[in-house]
């Protein structure tokens, strides 16, 4: 069984992220997950340099001494539901807009729709927030420099194929 920390805020496959404050969360790394958290910061960082559509990286902390921790900024999901169709679009055609240009200077989020066999919501990767769709989780994100053009590209279009049917699921609902 998975061990429970306080202040929980959610739980994937390998790691937990919990609240630190009323503006900061931590995404905790343990054991063999350690290792992560150097290249998820890095990929973060490049990310946040481009545009905000990422959350925040803050900085790299511990909580104990087995538990290492990315801090980043905490983010309040809203539902998208509550919001007239326009309004949907437009954070759409933003969101879409924000992504180009991330695929522009090298970075891949990888990760915008789950494995149909993975836990969780289809797209719980994904935040409407106040200040407009966010993305969280880069862990499996890719960056050009690291992995050239023949995989990026292939990286780039299947998340083309994903934003598409996240348009689809908001614009349907």
């Amino acid at each position: 069984m998975k061990k429970r920390y306080p202040r929980t805020l959610s739980s994937g496959t390998n790691n937990t992220v919990i609240a630190l404050s009323e503006t900061e969360a931590g995404k905790l790394f343990t054991g063999d997950t350690r290792s992560d958290i150097g290249s998820e910061a890095e990929k973060m960082r490049f990310a946040n340099a481009i545009n905000s559509v990422v959350v925040h990286f803050l900085r790299l902390d511990e909580l104990n001494d087995d538990t290492e921790m990315l801090v980043m900024e905490r983010l309040y999901p809203m539902d998208f539901r509550a919001y007239e169709y326009e309004k949907r679009e437009l954070w759409l055609d933003v969101l879409e807009s924000e992504l180009h240009e991330l695929h522009q200077k090298g970075f891949a989020h990888r990760d915008l729709r789950r494995p149909s066999d993975m836990p969780g919501e289809r797209f719980d990767n994904i935040f409407l927030t106040p200040q407009g769709f966010r993305l969280i989780d880069v862990g499996i994100s890719a960056l050009f420099s690291q992995v050239g053009e023949r995989l990026f590209d292939r990286y780039v279009a299947q998340e083309l194929t994903e934003l598409e049917a996240f348009r689809q699921f908001v614009l349907s609902r």
